[in-house]
């Protein structure tokens, strides 16, 4: 397949641009100094590295004298990075599975440990780095029932590569369950580090200005990190649940969808404004009712500005997305029925009162009536939110305390 890579590349670079640049990197050629011991993480996208942010935040103060390198898949996992830490680390693209590549980046960089962030299990980096003893564990593991069942079929080749990891920190018991049935001995219940990211100072001031430019007396809902096709839905149950002046903000996973569904919104005939151009406009948005968010490294602040929010990539089965980020800024969640990239957390945060799962647009939709129609049942979801944040958080350091002796 190795041949057909530029293909790939060539193709992703027509919509987003950016998989055109540092393309070298994928096949291990790097130009980037090494000047001290390297600490090594993979974040392979945006989720992994919003994640790992207090990961990394403890790393950079507790070894000053290391040089912490992430590596990524996505050009949005490394916009990410840039956008969280500057130049505070270094950040490649980690090479294609393929061991001339593999070794050829350990060699230039030459890792003092490997951080595999959740689910990254790549074979051929696995035995090189057992190949040259270098330790490498997987941190903030998570594996759905689904995943176990895809991996399963890998035989051999997976349980030999999950013994040759130095160390496994899972997020959950059932995420250890899985892992030990696959084959995995060393593994300890770390958490989950994304109970730790806390939004920036000036998130708050920033959501707040922004809910002021919307108007503060509206009610504002968040449709965030959307997927293909659940855009459609959320106008649908929106306009069901014809809630008086709502304003819904709607921000897509992916930046190369912005397009898209500003052209949804249009061919609805919904009056919208970018959150690009909000600065620019009239302060009067009265006549407008959808808030397209094509701007990056802003869901806190999104959080923050909305009185509820939903959580995408679960009306539809991509498997959810993190819903913690919504909880730690204390606002109500609404999750679709296909959580199961984030299932402990959702039943969790279901149970904790923090969440409520609908199952469809109806449902949705009557939520949000109901939501919207009541402040107490909404102060009440807040407030969970907020305890529910509080009572997991914790996972950072036990993660810390597990990688300490191979550095």
């Amino acid at each position: 397949m190795l041949p057909l890579t530029p293909l790939k590349l060539l193709w992703r670079g027509r919509k987003q641009a950016e998989y055109l640049a540092h393309w070298r990197e994928r096949y291990g050629f790097y130009n980037t100094l090494v000047q001290k011991p390297v600490i090594w993480l993979h974040c392979v996208s945006v989720g992994e590295t919003r994640a790992a942010e207090p990961l990394v935040s403890a790393l950079l103060n507790q070894y000053p004298n290391h040089q912490l390198l992430l590596t990524h898949t996505t050009p949005t996992g490394r916009a990410t990075s840039e956008q969280l830490f500057g130049d505070k680390v270094s950040r490649v693209y980690l090479p294609y599975d393929v061991p001339f590549a593999v070794a050829r980046f350990l060699k230039h960089f030459k890792p003092t440990i490997g951080v595999l962030m959740e689910t990254e299990l790549w074979f051929n980096l696995i035995a090189a780095c057992k190949q040259r003893n270098i330790p490498l564990v997987l941190a903030n593991a998570r594996l759905s029932e689904k995943s176990a069942l895809g991996y399963h079929k890998l035989g051999k080749v997976l349980t030999e590569g999950l013994q040759s990891l130095r160390n496994i920190g899972a997020q959950t018991d059932a995420d250890a369950s899985r892992l030990k049935r696959l084959g995995a001995t060393e593994i300890s219940i770390t958490g989950n580090i994304k109970f730790d990211v806390a939004p920036h100072e000036q998130a708050r001031d920033l959501g707040e200005k922004l809910r002021k430019q919307l108007g503060a007396a509206r009610p504002v809902f968040l449709a965030a990190s959307t997927r293909d096709g659940e855009e459609a839905l959320i106008i649908e149950a929106v306009s069901k649940a014809n809630i008086p002046n709502l304003l819904t903000m709607i921000v897509p996973r992916h930046p190369q969808r912005f397009d898209e569904v500003a052209a949804l919104l249009t061919k609805a005939n919904h009056p919208f404004i970018r959150r690009t151009n909000l600065s620019h406009e009239a302060a009067n948005l009265n006549n407008v009712n959808y808030l397209l968010g094509d701007s990056m490294g802003e869901m806190f602040t999104y959080y923050a500005s909305c009185d509820a929010a939903f959580i995408g990539g679960s009306l539809l089965p991509f498997g959810g997305q993190n819903l913690i980020e919504a909880c730690s800024m204390g606002k109500p969640v609404l999750v679709g029925p296909h959580t199961f990239n984030f299932e402990e957390a959702a039943q969790m945060a279901v149970i904790a009162g923090a969440a409520c799962r609908v199952q469809n647009v109806e449902d949705l939709s009557a939520k949000l009536q109901q939501l919207f129609a009541n402040d107490e049942q909404r102060q009440a979801m807040s407030d969970a939110s907020l305890q529910f944040s509080e009572r997991n958080r914790g996972a950072t350091e036990r993660t810390l305390n597990l990688l300490k002796p191979y550095i």
